[in-house]
């Protein structure tokens, strides 16, 4: 924490001499933030729970082009990369950080313009996003069984009755560069649209030394959307969503050296091409009752790939340095890979997801309260189908298939009673029934269905005019499901549901005459039956394989404080803070594993943090107005270390990064020149603990893969 306490005061420094600069310069204003996500749309200081709003500004100032590139602006928020993005979530310790072959029911929930994407995090890009809502903590009542940790919400700009729009172009090292446009406005005096699509290209940054290449870890993204929204009459409006994706990244991001060097001679693909539909219809029924109708459908195809042994068929050992060796090789010197029975494999996982949800509610109006008219309310339906299928063709097996597909139905209720002036009780029930029939190329066949509940009771009190104070009891849950693995005991190929209760209280306050908002939250959350993944190596023919799957821990406990602050120091700087403490621990968890010498042991993790909790996180930056066309923005975040895997104690290290924004206004013109990671500090985003290296003999040792190095982009947009 010296690192936090050093920043802080930095910080504090600089803006004791920014206050005193010339007061002829543009103002800025903390603005209201509306929160979209709960089933009525609220101001984020007026909703009793842990929110987190990252708006259009702050994705412009760190040149955010994914959604991996500002989690961090929220407390005790975390991603797993493992893929050319990092597109799994954790939120207070809680989520997946890998998919291989097995089935994963995700603990965060993805919401990209009402359609459901969740667990296909590849699609978070942020091009003409207005906002992006973090919500931490089980959301049991309005997302059920996708959201035992929270759920993201990511919302474009809207459709606009005056015609407007941009272009945008960018580029940077690494030969970086994105292409970008918008356009809104109507199509009739009660219709309007808005379309928007946008390129982004970077050679990414690893180096491949065998084939000479610096884009085997590439990015190549481009996504389309198109909105419309129709005022059918003053009782029923309509909107539509369209997304598609053409996301064709390559995949080839780890090294046997653990630096941006790699050997692979078949790098991987981590692509996505998603085509989805929403379909958003409000009728206000009377002044009593409206009824709100969501429905979406999502078809998405993706491809994750990676040469496996991460070097080519020659490498070997010899004088301690990788060489390039013809048949035969001198075994003598270390593990040869050149004859029939060497280690060289690539693996391939081809899915194809099938999503179609419907959300219908009724919601009361002013008239419509009961109890006396201090209660609203909220009660609705929702089913789902989602099927994902999948082909695996792995060198050293036959070609591997299965098909899963999940149905849920549910229905929930939510009140909300004023009880006095001051305060509010809100208290709301979700019964979900899941269902879901597995099958497999290996004859295995499962099936299980299940009726979970969750909800939550809220209280909340406003002490005053600028203080709100909560407390809430939090109940989520999320399903179990099946392990595929033939090695697992047939009693262990069905895993439990995790159910967490979480208790959460906070306070939001407006001081200093609104110029000062805080939201303070202190958690508790007990997770029963932990779903928790593990992994083991075993050799087959003398070649190492990594297998995975689910088991449940008997509990879990996560704890702590989460501060979020933005403070207008004066009418040209803003102070803004994200500080997340976590505290994490395994309750009653062994399971058997075995030794560097291949023994069967058994390993106790009692009192252990769980994976990707990292005990601190933050961010802190100073916004300052220059001039009337002039802003620069500093900004730097620290996290932790933490442990890569539930499965062993391989930690990372704890890192410090700085970024820095400078933007330029004229007219319609904006120039803004980003640095991200400017001391190129070196920190990893994922590992894992295996052998893997035919120098060592395939000693088991760490092997990371390495976020961003320093990123330097100038980026231009034009607005008509």
């Amino acid at each position: 924490m010296k690192n936090t306490v050093l920043i802080s005061s930095i910080l504090l420094g600089s803006t004791s001499l920014i206050a005193h600069a010339d007061e002829t310069t543009q103002e800025t204003a903390l603005d209201t933030v509306k929160v979209s996500a709960d089933f009525r749309e609220l101001d984020l200081q007026q909703i009793p729970s842990a929110i987190t709003v990252v708006g259009e500004d702050d994705i412009q100032n760190r040149n955010a082009d994914h959604l991996e590139s500002i989690l961090s602006l929220a407390p005790n928020v975390n991603f797993s990369a493992g893929a050319s993005r990092g597109r799994y979530f954790q939120i207070r310790g809680i989520g997946e950080r890998s998919q291989f072959i097995d089935p994963v029911n995700p603990s965060v929930g993805l919401i990209i313009n009402g359609i459901d994407m969740t667990g296909l995090g590849g699609a978070a890009t942020l091009f003409d996003v207005e906002q992006v809502e973090i919500l931490r903590g089980p959301q049991g009542t309005a997302f059920g069984a996708n959201a035992l940790a929270g759920a993201i919400n990511i919302k474009s700009n809207q459709p606009t009755k005056e015609t407007e729009g941009y272009v945008e172009a960018k580029a940077g090292n690494y030969s970086t560069q994105g292409l970008g446009g918008a356009i809104s406005g109507s199509l009739s005096n009660n219709v309007q649209a808005r379309f928007a699509i946008n390129q982004f290209k970077t050679d990414g940054y690893m180096k491949n030394i065998h084939l000479n290449r610096e884009d085997t870890n590439n990015i190549d993204e481009t996504v389309a959307r198109a909105q419309f929204a129709w005022q059918i009459n003053e009782d029923n409006d309509l909107n539509i969503s369209l997304l598609k994706t053409d996301i064709d990244n390559g995949y080839d991001a780890f090294s046997l050296d653990n630096n941006r060097n790699t050997l692979s001679n078949k790098p991987g693909k981590d692509t996505q091409n998603t085509r989805a539909l929403s379909i958003n219809w409000n009728n206000k029924i009377n002044s009593a009752l409206s009824l709100q109708v969501n429905a979406s459908t999502n078809k998405t195809e993706t491809e994750y790939s990676y040469d496996e042994d991460w070097a080519y068929g020659e490498y070997t050992w010899m004088d301690d340095d990788p060489i390039y060796t013809p048949d035969p090789c001198d075994t003598t010197q270390g593990p040869c890979l050149a004859d029939e029975d060497g280690y060289s494999s690539v693996d391939q996982y081809l899915r194809n997801y099938k999503r179609n949800t419907l959300d219908i509610r009724l919601v009361s109006g002013l008239e419509g309260r009961i109890f006396n008219d201090s209660t609203e309310w909220v009660t609705g339906i929702y089913t789902s189908s989602k099927q994902e299928e999948l082909i695996r063709n792995y060198t050293y097996d036959a070609q591997y298939s299965s098909d899963i597909t999940t149905r849920s139905a549910a229905a929930y209720a939510e009140l909300n009673t004023q009880t006095s002036t001051n305060n509010r009780l809100i208290y709301g029930l979700r019964v979900e029934n899941t269902k879901f029939d597995f099958e497999d190329s290996n004859a295995l066949i499962k099936s299980q269905s299940e009726t979970l509940w969750g909800g939550n009771i809220t209280f909340e009190s406003m002490l005053d005019m600028n203080h709100l104070a909560y407390i809430s009891l939090a109940r989520g849950f999320k399903a179990g499901s099946v392990n595929r693995e033939p090695l697992i005991p047939e009693a262990d190929k069905l895993y439990d549901t995790e159910i967490n209760n979480t208790l959460e209280t906070g306070l939001k306050s407006s001081l200093l005459q609104d110029e000062l908002q805080t939201r303070l939250a202190v958690f508790f959350t007990q997770r029963n039956d932990q779903q928790v993944k593990q992994s083991f190596l075993y050799y087959e023919d003398s070649k190492p394989k990594f297998e995975d799957y689910f088991a449940n821990a008997g509990e879990g406990h996560n704890y702590g404080i989460e501060l979020e602050s933005s403070y207008q120091l004066n009418n040209k700087t803003v102070w803004d803070l994200s500080l997340g403490i976590l505290h994490t621990e395994f309750i009653d968890y062994e399971f058997t594993s075995k030794d560097d010498d291949d023994n069967v042991i058994t390993v106790n993790k009692d009192g252990r943090s769980q994976a990707h909790a990292p005990e601190y996180s933050a961010t802190t930056a100073i916004t300052h107005n220059i001039s009337p066309s002039i802003t620069l923005r500093i900004e730097t975040e620290l996290k932790d270390s933490f442990y890569y895997s539930d499965s062993h104690d391989q930690q990372s290290s704890a890192f410090q990064l700085w970024n820095a924004s400078l933007n330029y206004t004229s007219n319609n013109l904006e120039v803004s020149l980003h640095g991200r990671n400017l001391t190129d500090e070196e920190y990893t985003v994922k590992g894992f603990y295996f052998g893997n290296d035919p120098r060592d003999w395939y000693t088991k040792k760490v092997y990371s893969q390495l976020g961003d190095p320093r990123l330097i982009t100038l980026q231009a947009k034009y607005s008509f």
